[in-house]
């Protein structure tokens, strides 16, 4: 799920682990993962491999780190939501349909970075997929409680049925399959949204909510 937690652009004056993490993430949303070597990430940075060793242990701690980062961004999507919409839920989940749609742009060219990194990781014990099983598990958790708040039956199940078209909209831009994927996503989720909670009125009123 771009955001308003990003490091800064890349340029020359930044300070050599910035200039180390936004190399990498140019070349990894790029290229992929396994082809990028270290050598390549420090040329990019303009430091030197034994720099980079400095910052982090191996590759792997790099690419964590770096995904680190990316998942900050999705997570102060939920941050923002729930500052511009205060006890309202059903505009924070609506509100983070949007930072999904306004980001499918970029996902056309350059693919989700979870889900090109995933593609990569195969080994469910490397660092790098863990930030990622980790960060998806606490996003579910927000978007359930977020579909409680709203007052919606099933929370668990509406955020898995939110969740399926959030991910499903990436997938379907990265792969060119679908026209006009943000307007869409906005009228699915709108529509999931808006017939649980019309279940949730007609348990009331049958008394049976």
């Amino acid at each position: 799920m771009a955001s308003t937690v990003r490091r800064p652009s890349r340029v020359a004056k930044l300070p050599p682990r910035e200039r180390i993490l936004d190399a990498a993430e140019e070349l990894f949303q790029s290229e992929g993962i396994s082809r990028v070597g270290v050598q390549a990430i420090a040329e990019k940075a303009e430091t030197t491999k034994m720099a980079i060793y400095r910052h982090f242990d191996t590759k792997d701690a790099l690419v964590a780190e770096w995904l680190r980062i990316v998942a900050a961004d999705y997570q102060a999507a939920f941050d923002r939501a729930e500052t511009e919409h205060p006890g309202q839920p059903r505009e924070q989940i609506l509100a983070l349909a949007r930072f999904i749609a306004d980001g499918l742009p970029k996902i056309s060219h350059r693919g989700c970075p979870f889900i090109n990194s995933l593609a990569e990781l195969p080994d469910r014990s490397h660092p790098a997929r863990q930030v990622i099983e980790e960060h998806k598990a606490r996003q579910t958790r927000r978007l359930t409680a977020m579909c409680a708040g709203a007052g919606l039956p099933d929370p668990e199940q509406t955020a898995a049925e939110i969740t399926f078209v959030l991910e499903g909209a990436q997938v379907s831009t990265q792969n060119g399959s679908i026209d006009r994927a943000g307007d869409r996503l906005m009228r699915m989720v709108e529509g999931i949204v808006d017939r649980n909670g019309s279940q949730r009125s007609s348990r009331a009123a049958s008394g049976l909510g």
